[in-house]
């Protein structure tokens, strides 16, 4: 069972990589960020943004790499992330083919469901030394951070879809509910420095995008509040501080 489960990880590792290419330029169905551009909304975020998916694609590939070797694949870290990962990688290419054909609303369920097999899988188990938080806890760390603001576009991408983009206002809530979200996240769970640095880089973009000043004004609000919340959980002087590295 060890070894199917890490070559189900080795699998979607390469998996996601190709589908990101294919979704990419638009091999299979339409380019990514042109359906995405099709359907604007005030919290879509600049197209440099979506270069992090470079970085999560490397260092999933890292992790998958890491757990499937011989000294790796029976420790209880990977026994229990590992098909929760496998499932993570099958989404995300799941989600590229339905959004390149959009299929908005089916891709937007796919990706809350991967945003939640990466939440469970950073939260079942701590880290055991730095190979385990630079190898583990951070590549899945910053996969969730920028799910869940992708979570939050895509909710505004189906809406636009359907012929109703938020409104100002609509944005400007559903922003800092995600901050809020967000902070409460920092305070609480492990792994955290990942998770947060990838949610700021996406709510940057966000404000760097954004045509309505009053939503770009709430989403550097959001922000703030973000860095503020790693910056308490950082200098905590507990044992919570190691905590928050995995």
């Amino acid at each position: 069972m060890n070894g199917w489960r890490a070559t189900a990880v080795v699998a979607v590792a390469v998996l996601q990589i190709g589908a990101g290419a294919v979704g990419g330029i638009g091999l299979w169905g339409e380019p990514v960020g042109d359906v995405a551009n099709s359907y604007p909304t005030l919290l879509l975020p600049a197209g440099a943004a979506f270069g992090i998916w470079s970085l999560i694609y490397f260092l999933f590939a890292a992790l998958a790499i890491r757990q499937a070797l011989p000294r790796q694949r029976a420790r209880e870290v990977h026994r229990r992330t590992g098909w929760w990962l496998a499932a993570a990688g099958m989404l995300n290419a799941a989600w590229v083919a339905l959004f390149a054909h959009r299929l908005i609303v089916p891709a937007q369920l796919v990706i809350v469901g991967l945003l939640a097999c990466l939440v469970i899988a950073l939260v079942r188990v701590p880290a055991r030394g730095w190979g385990d938080r630079l190898l583990l806890h951070t590549p899945i760390a910053i996969y969730a951070g920028w799910v869940a603001i992708a979570v939050v576009a895509g909710g505004a991408t189906t809406s636009a879809w359907f012929g109703a983009p938020p409104s100002t206002v609509a944005a400007i809530i559903v922003v800092l509910l995600a901050g809020g979200a967000v902070t409460w996240a920092v305070l609480r769970l492990r792994a955290v420095v990942g998770f947060a640095t990838a949610v700021c880089w996406a709510l940057t973009w966000v404000a760097i995008a954004t045509p309505a000043p009053a939503v770009r004004s709430a989403t550097l609000i959001a922000l703030g509040i973000v860095l503020l919340s790693l910056a308490l959980r950082l200098t905590w002087t507990d044992d919570r501080t190691a905590a928050a590295w995995g």
